[in-house]
């Protein structure tokens, strides 16, 4: 028999923006699918209303393309088995939970919250402090006593699934193995709620069942509901598909999932990004970012941990999977970061970087200058968003006051020498460049008998204004001489007036 053609899916709520662990596991869908030639599909679970987050949607779908996930069907692309967005199909969750409710595999429950709170108090009293949940308080009552209630409670009810009271639920999961729920354990969940839309637990079902999809991957934190799945299947008289759940991200510490509620920090205390528009803004490369979270639970398959988002789809295995959560290294971030950014060509990197710096400079921006100074930065850039400050100087020169340019076991005089020599000597060279200006600035400075660290940090400050910049030569040929000879009469100015 011939397999049925791998269907995946990712199904983010639109409460927010994309979190991390979101799109590792949209990531590893998309790559099980691209490595089997079959379909990605993105849905959209929009049945929590009183959580929706305007422009959300958008965000998602702009945050996903970012990284190059692209989908093949989806709510703007459409395709065989739509609608993609779960409130466009209600009619259908509500055709399939009145299907269980008439064979008995469902029931009204009118339930009000102060109910549900007594019955969960006496239940724990009852089992020595264990509950698993719902109470069953409409499940067993007679016809007569359920058209009562229906006469004094209306359609105020919602249908909950009525999970088998005995037994087990084994299920068997492509990373996990064989798991066994014993079903007394089990509550009576909600399918559909009083709003009339469905709760995820329905509405995955119905979808993925509608949809074909082949394998439901999705976080490990869905493995407590999974008996209630596979039983909702089985009360539908579906086949239910390939169960793989994936393990979560955890804070750098081990202890606890990545979490925005709880935003993590690094092993220095900085605090680490959780959104994916977060390190985008920071200037983190896509490329760097999908090899990174491909790195996490999940194993390449050598000790390689560079490589091409096309030698991953080639190589991709569900048996690679590791079912163990893994942390967040964040410095491994950094460092892949920076591998990505110093293998751009020039060209591709001013193309990159150019967008943070028109944001922060606007009119102010010249390409130019990138374009010269970008060979002396790309290494020292990491991410992006650092050229900002790194490369301030050519936009904006903020002039160091005159005590800072005065280096450590230094006085006003001896600056001041340095200031008026390094002028009167850069003054002579042409062409100004820095492997002309470089050899006798150093000779210089053993004439001086300072320190190259004190001669070239004075001028440092004195024509960038800056206490870290690109290489200082290399920064004052790219200024021109004009500007770099002003700057240090600016600053023996400032000093002589301090």
């Amino acid at each position: 028999m011939t397999p049925a053609p791998v269907r995946v899916r990712f199904a983010p709520s639109p409460t927010g923006f994309l979190h991390i662990g979101g799109a590792r596991t949209a990531l590893l869908n998309w790559l099980f699918a691209r490595h089997s030639g079959g379909s990605f599909i993105l849905r959209i679970e929009d049945t929590d209303r009183n959580r929706l987050t305007a422009g959300a949607v958008e965000g998602l779908m702009d945050a996903l393309r970012w990284l190059g996930l692209e989908w093949d069907e989806g709510p703007d692309k459409g395709g065989p088995h739509g609608p993609y967005v779960q409130s466009e199909r209600k009619a259908l969750y509500h055709a399939w939970a009145n299907g269980l409710l008439e064979q008995g595999k469902a029931y009204k429950c009118w339930a009000t919250p102060e109910e549900l709170q007594r019955a969960r108090e006496i239940a724990q009293k009852s089992r020595g402090g264990k509950i698993a949940g719902y109470e069953r308080i409409y499940r067993f009552i007679s016809d007569a006593e359920r058209a009562q209630v229906q006469a004094e409670r209306g359609d105020a009810y919602v249908i909950r699934f009525a999970m088998p009271l005995e037994g087990e639920t084994v299920v068997h999961d492509r990373v996990r193995g064989k798991i066994v729920f014993d079903n007394a354990d089990q509550s009576d969940t909600v399918l559909l709620k009083s709003d009339g839309f469905p709760t995820y637990h329905l509405a995955m079902a119905v979808d993925d069942h509608f949809m074909q999809i082949s394998h439901v991957m999705r976080s490990d934190e869905w493995v407590p509901s999974l008996a209630l799945h596979q039983q909702l299947y089985e009360a539908f008289g579906w086949p239910a598909p390939e169960w793989v759940h994936l393990p979560v991200i955890l804070n750098p510490t081990g202890k606890g999932k990545l979490s925005k509620r709880k935003p993590p920090v690094d092993e220095k205390g900085n605090p680490i990004p959780v959104m994916v528009h977060e390190y985008r803004e920071l200037g983190y490369l896509p490329e760097a970012l999908v090899n990174f979270l491909t790195n996490i639970g999940y194993s390449f398959g050598d000790d390689r941990e560079v490589f091409t988002v096309e030698e991953t789809i080639g190589r991709f295995d569900l048996r690679r999977i590791n079912p163990a959560s893994g942390t967040f290294p964040m410095q491994k971030l950094i460092w892949l970061n920076g591998k990505y950014i110093a293998d751009l060509t020039d060209e591709d990197f001013i193309t990159r970087v150019t967008p943070f710096l028109q944001a922060a400079y606007g009119e102010r921006f010249e390409a130019a200058s990138l374009h010269a100074i970008t060979p002396f930065i790309k290494e020292r850039v990491n991410p992006l968003m650092q050229a900002v400050a790194l490369i301030k100087f050519l936009y904006v020169y903020d002039p160091s006051p005159a005590e800072e340019l005065i280096m450590k076991k230094m006085d006003a005089a001896q600056t001041s020498t340095i200031l008026e020599r390094s002028h009167a000597l850069l003054s002579t060279i042409e062409p100004f460049v820095h492997t002309a200006t470089e050899p006798p600035m150093r000779d210089l400075v053993e004439a001086l008998g300072f320190k190259p660290g004190q001669v070239f940090g004075t001028l440092r400050q004195a024509v960038t204004g800056q206490l870290v910049s690109p290489p200082l030569f290399e920064s004052m040929e790219v200024m021109g001489k004009a500007t770099s000879l002003q700057r240090l009469a600016e600053a023996q100015a400032r000093l002589a007036a301090g």
